[in-house]
């Protein structure tokens, strides 16, 4: 990491407290979870699920918050858009942080709006500096309304943006110094970008900002003609699993979780991937 001041160090979430080995939340799996509470760490919740939610779902919330430390992951707020943060949407996910106070925080780092239209998945941004400038000046929006520490997470893309004057691994690095945000590493994605673009993962692993690493995610992904989808619908591919392992060997990262979105598997399956991502982060003194 470049020289920061504590400020900075704190507002990267870096100095947070481990939280170990989780799983993102899905309501259809509320019953096996609380009766597994032991087996879980941690829980990741999708912000947007809880805007304008009715009473009964906040309850809920509250629940899982009374038995589980939480992070949030938000999924809309589009911190790459040119035209600036809505500040409706910036407002409700202010007040989910209140209600939960998490260690940290996450978003994608691309854009989701673009000429006041919501575009309705997440779009990369070009690896530029303006792309960098337009970043930084969202995220300073959002800290003056948020304090806890801001992740950003690298996504997946099929095919490169046109006119970058830098590789991935440098555009993320610009952008989290220039931010001072922590990084969210979806190993997953890393891999997914990695096989769809013929990046040899290997000559470029010491590129990426490991020094600002601070939460993983990992899932299973499947191919679609012709091209790795990360679908988050299968088990983790031993691909993933040897580069999720040389991560967490390499870098300090304070939580790591699982993420299953369609076909949920019996829970023991969800529960044998999260043991297996806590004996890594065992074995290299991540967690207890």
């Amino acid at each position: 990491m470049a020289a920061v001041g504590v400020a900075a160090v704190a507002a990267a979430g870096t100095e947070a407290p481990a939280l170990g080995s989780g799983l993102g939340y899905r309501p259809p799996f509320r019953a096996d979870l609380f009766a597994n509470r032991s087996r879980v760490d941690f829980l990741e919740i999708i912000a947007d699920h809880y805007f304008d939610a009715p009473n009964e779902k906040l309850a809920e919330l509250d629940l899982l918050h009374a038995h589980f430390p939480i992070v949030a992951h938000g999924l809309d707020l589009s911190i790459g858009s040119a035209e600036g943060i809505d500040r409706a949407y910036l407002e409700k996910f202010a007040r989910l942080i209140e209600r939960i106070d998490p260690p940290w925080w996450s978003e994608h780092l691309c854009f989701t709006r673009a000429g006041g239209v919501d575009i309705g998945h997440l779009a990369a941004l070009p690896y530029t500096q303006e792309a960098i400038d337009v970043v930084a000046r969202n995220v300073d929006i959002v800290r003056k309304r948020i304090r806890a520490p801001l992740l950003l997470e690298n996504i997946t893309t099929v095919v490169r943006v046109p006119g970058g004057e830098m590789e991935e691994p440098e555009f993320l690095t610009r952008t989290l110094d220039a931010t001072g945000c922590g990084w969210l590493c979806d190993v997953a994605n890393l891999y997914t970008n990695a096989v769809n673009q013929q990046v040899d993962i290997d000559a470029t692993f010491e590129r990426w900002p490991w020094d600002r690493l601070v939460q993983i995610h990992y899932a299973g992904g499947r191919w679609r003609e012709g091209v790795l989808i990360d679908s988050h619908d299968s088990a983790t591919s031993e691909a993933v699993w040897a580069l999720y392992d040389r991560i967490v060997a390499h870098a300090p990262v304070k939580g790591v979780i699982l993420e299953r979105d369609e076909r949920l598997p019996a829970f023991n399956e969800l529960l044998d991937e999260v043991a297996r991502a806590r004996a890594t982060l065992q074995e290299c003194g991540r967690w207890p």
